[in-house]
């Protein structure tokens, strides 16, 4: 049954499978914090909230690339998964604290293309860094 689980082909299922079920439970936890329906927004066409999704999908998809890279325990890699949602959900409300002469979340509900631009970039980059980090 060893064989099994260390078939490469094995393991990258497993990962796929595990970063898709804390994917959509991370994206459930941004659909709480911000003051907007996402999915609601992006179907009526929202181009600003689409982009800061896509950032957001882009970020943690990109923390737990690096959590995968640098660890081949299953737990270890979620872990360090979490801990890097976690940060990015820091940076998310830093954002937001950062401009204090208008609300994110208003900007973005409001289709504003450079502030879901602002806000993609964000996701993006900071998942750079905690990715450096876990490596």
């Amino acid at each position: 049954m060893n064989q099994f689980w260390e078939n490469e082909f094995v393991q990258t299922a497993g990962y796929f499978s595990v970063v898709i079920l804390c994917m959509i439970v991370f994206l459930a936890i941004f659909e709480l914090v911000t003051k907007y329906k996402n999915w609601e927004e992006i179907k009526n066409g929202n181009v600003a909230v689409a982009m800061a999704t896509g950032g957001k999908i882009f970020g943690i998809a990109n923390v737990f690339r690096h959590s995968i890279m640098h660890n081949d325990k299953l737990l270890m890699m979620i872990s360090w998964g979490v801990f890097g949602f976690i940060l990015l959900l820091i940076g998310y409300f830093i954002f937001e604290f950062l401009t204090p002469k208008f609300n994110i979340d208003k900007e973005i509900e409001n289709n504003n293309k450079a502030v879901g631009l602002i806000s993609m970039i964000i996701s993006i980059g900071l998942s750079y860094i905690i990715g450096a980090g876990i490596s």
